[in-house]
């Protein structure tokens, strides 16, 4: 099997349209018709309840792991450094791309990031566990799963560049170019954190309940 194949492969396993799947075939209808509009784990997480969320999340993140690792059908990959990580990154691009625009949900899906995240865990797994640190603790903080994929985007650019300082220069552009993305196809959820607009992921709810009743009581 030679890499463009692969690369289609990729593409085609990314194009699994599982928040869309889970909404028309246990719910009838199509998650993209309600909350954001968005094909992803966080608007499931919204419209269909925490189970069904985290179910796609799941999904999503291993079909970024098992397209990125996909340079093991190979056998030259499994020796060379270099080229496996320029390898991996165009398998996982390719994921990113089917998720983006699957071919299973009329080139209509969600943001890419938790098949992003997967690749991520492919290539780098210790930088995978400093960006999820980063992710849960803006999450804990704030609520928005937008900020928090935007602030765990940029911490990957921050540690590749200048914590591992990698020397692979397609990797270092690939982690200012996630970056960039992820900030780019926020743009609406950073306007609406701005107005005060944005939606918040109903965890920690029972910690807000307890403070409004101590101010009540104040």
């Amino acid at each position: 099997m030679n890499e463009f194949l692969l690369i289609i492969l990729s593409y085609v396993i990314g194009s699994i349209p599982t928040a869309v799947w889970v909404s028309k075939y246990f719910f009838g209808v199509d998650i993209r018709d309600y909350g954001s509009g968005n094909a992803g784990a966080t608007n499931t997480y919204r419209v269909l309840g925490s189970k069904w969320g985290t179910f796609v999340m799941v999904v999503d993140v291993l079909k970024g792991v098992i397209a990125t690792s996909l340079f093991v059908l190979i056998p030259y990959y499994m020796n060379d450094e270099w080229d496996r990580t320029n390898f991996m990154i165009g398998l996982g691009l390719a994921a990113v791309l089917g998720h983006i625009f699957p071919i299973f949900a009329e080139f209509k899906g969600g943001k890419g990031v938790a098949t992003l995240f997967g690749m991520v865990i492919a290539i780098q797994p210790l930088v995978a566990v400093y960006c999820v640190i980063v992710f849960l603790l803006v999450l804990y903080l704030t609520r928005f799963v937008s900020l928090s994929s935007i602030l765990a985007s940029v911490a990957f650019a921050v540690l590749i560049l200048f914590i591992f300082k990698e020397r692979e220069p397609l990797y270092r552009v690939f982690s200012v170019a996630v970056a960039l993305m992820v900030i780019l196809t926020h743009q609406k959820n950073i306007n609406r954190i701005l107005k005060g607009t944005e939606s918040k992921v109903p965890i920690l709810k029972y910690r807000d309940r307890r403070k409004n009743r101590r101010k009540s009581h104040d």
